[in-house]
């Protein structure tokens, strides 16, 4: 494991996309009110993440998750009931990926110079049940070598003790240069970075980055800007073809 380059998946908006949860949002609320629903929630999502870890507590992602959708809920004043709740955070347990997600997948499914893990503040439980019951990402779950939760360490990304916690669980203690995070979140990208790994940011949205907490911590940003998952793992792959042996 030494010796060969680790990339790191980030899992929910990078792997698997969540565009199923505002369908089931939208069974209760109507389409248009789940589209700012899913938005709002998704904010308040991570804001909660990072207040908790910012006033040292701990609860699993998924309470997180489900305490962020009533308030974003409470917010747009609209109405959702227990059962609907539960169903919502249901479909997490069985997103489609993104579509430049399986060919990236089929790159990594005979690469020596690899080990590819999932790294998500994710709870171990609901890492196993998404990749599993993943209609899409499930039959490539052989291609990950490992689940890593930030549950074991009770904190949020992007705090750095959870890309140390990474780099434990992979051996690259000693060598974090060697680990690749791929990730859609700017906040993910750069925290990786701060951590001393390389990051891969997804932008599938074509803004290029823009993200300016860098600029103050003093140029800062993503090892690569990529527009797909596919293209993260060639340019990874290009970077160590192009390394002189010594």
């Amino acid at each position: 494991m030494a010796n060969k380059t680790i990339i790191a998946f980030d899992l929910y908006g990078t792997l698997l996309s969540t565009d199923s949860i505002a369908a089931e949002l939208a069974k209760t609320v109507g389409h248009d009110a789940a589209r700012s629903l899913a938005t709002l929630w998704r904010r308040y999502q991570l804001e909660y993440s990072w207040r908790i870890s910012s006033m040292s507590h701990y609860r699993p992602f998924s309470a997180i998750t489900r305490a962020s959708l009533q308030h974003a809920a409470a917010e747009l004043g609209l109405a959702l009931p227990e059962p609907d709740i539960e169903r919502v955070m249901k479909a997490y347990d069985s997103l489609h990926v993104f579509p430049d997600v399986p060919p990236a997948l089929q790159q990594l499914e005979n690469a020596p110079w690899v080990d590819a893990y999932v790294f998500s503040n994710g709870t171990p439980a609901a890492l196993a049940a998404s990749v599993r019951n993943s209609p899409d990402l499930g039959p490539h779950a052989h291609v990950l070598k490992g689940l890593v939760s930030v549950d074991e360490v009770e904190v949020f990304k992007p705090d750095r003790r959870t890309y140390e916690y990474l780099l434990r669980r992979v051996g690259k203690e000693d060598a974090p240069h060697g680990v690749w995070l791929v990730s859609s979140n700017p906040f993910d990208a750069l925290g990786a970075v701060a951590a001393g790994l390389r990051s891969a940011w997804v932008d599938r949205g074509g803004k290029g980055w823009i993200d300016r907490l860098g600029d103050v911590l003093g140029d800062m940003r993503p090892t690569l800007v990529v527009s797909g998952v596919d293209e993260a793992v060639r340019e990874i792959q290009r970077r160590l073809d192009d390394t002189p042996t010594a």
